[in-house]
């Protein structure tokens, strides 16, 4: 599989198109597209990647991704076991910047969106209490007119300008313009959110990738701003958060569930990327 650069063809209208999924698994492959892309999940949890940021996310999840970041929301490993009830439901607006009209968010009377909307190249997450506040208007949206969309839209952004919460995701500009290089990338996020559990070697991913480790170890750089190490673990780390709230168990096991063998390094990864010891970040929560 590879980096795919989605058409619009698909799309009724290619400046603005609001679109309810009930399916049972989002998108498994690492993309981008020409639009702006505000999502809001009402069901699902699992993994976010936007650019070189690995994050968890769960209902109430609400993100604005730019034109041409690369993104994947990969579902916990219970939303690929055929049960059809187990479905991802998420409301995701498309829309270019002249949705309304050329130039609109050059006015001045709209200069908090335009830096919105200029800060989106790296992926914004908003509050769990905004985006909260918000969900009523990301469901009506779906029924309103045309007309009446674009002015919900309109509000939407310019309550997101407003927010004082707001995380940027990606630490670097990671748009893409071209997909000739990038055939491999989408393979190589697939095997690691797959197989994070297992033992997995930087010569196992190599091979994914068709590459020499010296290769892959630059291209993986490349296009992620981060080394292979790093990248896996901040998938185990993510994964592991996430058992250690869901489940009733050790912080061991869990350690072992998410792909370590020494729970000295668990811990000191634990701690590196989300901030806290394991039992701190569980009694915390």
């Amino acid at each position: 599989m590879k980096l795919v650069l989605k058409k619009t063809e698909d799309f009724a209208d290619e400046r603005f198109n609001a679109i309810c999924k009930e399916i049972p698994c989002f998108d498994s492959s690492w993309h981008y597209h020409k639009q702006f892309e505000l999502i809001y999940i009402t069901k699902s949890k699992g993994i976010r990647f936007v650019g070189d940021s690995v994050s968890q996310f769960h209902p109430g999840d609400l993100v604005l991704v730019g034109p041409y970041l690369p993104h994947l929301w990969r579902n916990d490993p219970s939303y690929y076991n055929g049960d059809d009830s187990n479905k991802v439901k998420t409301i995701v607006l498309k829309f270019t910047d002249d949705f309304i009209a050329e130039g609109t968010f050059n006015n001045p009377v709209f200069s908090s969106i335009n830096t919105l909307l200029e800060k989106a190249k790296f992926g914004i997450c908003f509050d769990k209490k905004l985006s909260d506040n918000l969900k009523k208007d990301f469901i009506d949206i779906i029924e309103l007119e045309p007309a009446e969309q674009r002015i919900k839209l309109l509000n939407l952004l310019w309550r997101l300008s407003m927010a004082d919460e707001q995380t940027v995701l990606s630490s670097t500009d990671m748009r893409q313009y071209a997909n000739e290089s990038l055939q491999r990338i989408d393979a190589i996020i697939k095997y690691i959110s797959d197989n994070y559990a297992s033992n997995i070697s930087l010569e196992d991913v190599a091979d994914v990738a068709c590459m020499t480790t010296n290769s892959f170890c630059r291209f993986f750089k490349k296009m992620t701003n981060k080394s292979f190490t790093q990248f896996l673990n901040e998938v185990r780390v993510r994964n592991a958060s996430r058992l250690l709230l869901e489940n009733n168990l050790s912080v061991s096991d869990v350690c072992y569930l998410a792909g370590y063998n020494s729970i000295t390094n668990f811990y000191k990864n634990f701690k590196d990327i989300i901030g806290c010891t394991p039992n701190n970040y569980r009694h915390r929560l």
